[in-house]
């Protein structure tokens, strides 16, 4: 299973900005949310990050 998580960063998109707005079961939901909570800006950008559930990997 697939689950979206929803950020808000500036515009040079570090880590140590973002901002969690949620998680999600699609894309088109996540970004969906973005627009309707306005968190696209000139100063500002969204950043949606892929996370698979359930899977697990050794290194």
């Amino acid at each position: 299973m697939k689950l979206f998580i929803l950020y808000q960063t500036d515009i040079w998109k570090s880590k140590i900005s973002r901002v969690f707005y949620g998680i999600f079961d699609s894309r088109p939901k996540a970004i969906d949310c973005a627009k309707y909570n306005g968190l696209y800006s000139s100063y500002t950008k969204v950043v949606i990050e892929e996370v698979t559930l359930n899977v697990f990997e050794e290194i």
